[in-house]
Order: structure tokens, then sequence, then C-alpha cells
């Protein structure tokens, strides 16, 4: 997925659940600058691939760790990253015991010549109270930039932003402030997505073309 979707060599792509074990190939799949924010720890180690294979969608982030990953193009200059957490009363133990996952926000500056903007990608939690709480507190974080996309797994459908271009049906957003959108948010049809049997990834992406103001 991560090879099919840098092919057209996108500024940035917004990545959520990616198991701990892909961080270190992302830049080799996707021939981008790679930031990550880690949101849940392996309990497992090296061999969490292997173990993910077995039954890779029950066993999931459970076993292999998670985190949220922004692969930027080379011809953007990564300014600064900093990391908010969303849920900070999580601990290892409410994920242990009840499977309460820590989420975050991440956040980079991104520098093209004189113009900078920021990119933040979040994974709220999947209840749709809490999420919207997740959304706003993401959205606050971001507040001083004047260029601003806010997106990522929102889990609360059609959430709106005061301040951002209008949302989109469904969970997954890409919210903006500062720049002109010149197609889209739309989601990527089921065949842009389909290799031989495959449909890739369990989210169709969500894609926008945006402009400087």
């Amino acid at each position: 997925m991560v090879r099919l979707i840098g092919l057209d060599a996108p500024d940035v792509v917004a990545l959520q659940e990616v198991p701990l074990w892909a961080l270190g190939l992302l830049k080799r799949w996707s021939g981008m600058q790679v930031v990550w924010a880690v949101t849940v720890p392996s309990f497992v180690g090296p061999i969490a691939r292997l173990v993910t294979d077995l039954d890779p969608v029950r066993v999931r982030f459970a076993v292999a760790g998670q985190a949220n990953a922004l692969l930027v193009n080379p011809h953007f200059e990564l300014a600064g990253h900093k990391v908010l957490v969303l849920n900070p009363e999580v601990s290892r133990l409410d994920w242990i015991r009840h499977g309460r996952q820590r989420r975050v926000c991440q956040a980079v500056d991104l520098r093209a010549g004189e113009r900078e903007f920021v990119v933040a990608n979040l994974h709220a939690t999947n209840n749709p109270k809490e999420a919207a709480v997740e959304v706003g507190v993401a959205a606050e974080f971001v507040a001083p930039a004047q260029r601003c996309i806010l997106c990522g797994d929102f889990n609360v459908p059609r959430f709106a932003v005061p301040g951002f271009s209008p949302s989109i049906d469904g969970i997954d957003q890409i919210l903006v402030r500062g720049l002109t959108i010149e197609r889209g948010p739309e989601a990527w049809p089921a065949e842009r997505r389909r290799v031989g049997d495959l449909l890739l990834s369990d989210h169709p992406p969500i894609e926008v073309v945006l402009s400087w103001n």
C-alpha cells in the first residue's frame, strides 16, 4: 500500500496504525522522509511480524504495536516535529487490562523556501464522544499555525472543526486552514487500491490537492 500511494510523488502522506516492525521500512518503500509517533508498544519484539502474519485480522496491533507516521516529499524541509498525547490518563496498565490505547497527534512543520505550513496527523479513540474531545484538543494543539492541515482517522462521522474546511462523509478527514483546496478531499475508489485479488488497506485513502494562498 505504501509503495502504491507513493507512485505519483505526493507531498505528504498521513498513516495511522502502522505496525512498529514496518517503521524502518517506510523510507525504502516510499522514497520519502519519515517521522513517526508510537501509540501502542510491541510486547513481543522482533517476532511481532511473524506472529501477526499468522492471523493479521485478529492479532493486528495487539502484538506488533502501532504508530502514526507522516511521509514527506524530500523537496520540503522538516523544520520541526512535536507530539501531543490526546488521552494522557491512559496508562500502560490500562492497555494491558482493558485494551485502552494511547492516542496521539503528531505535527510537523514543513518549509518550502519562505513558505511554511503544519501537517497534523491523529488517530482518535473509537468512541465518538471521546474522539470528538480528542479532535478538539488536536485542533488547539495546532491553533497557532496560519497554514495547517489537520488529518487522520477521527472516529467520528463527518466531524467539523471551526476555522477549517468542511468535513466529508465518513470518519477519515483532511481539514485545511490557510491553503486553497483545488480538488477533494475524496476517497480512492476500490479499483485504485486493488492489486490482483487484494484490496489494500482497511480504509480507502483520502486525497486532496492544495495550493498556496
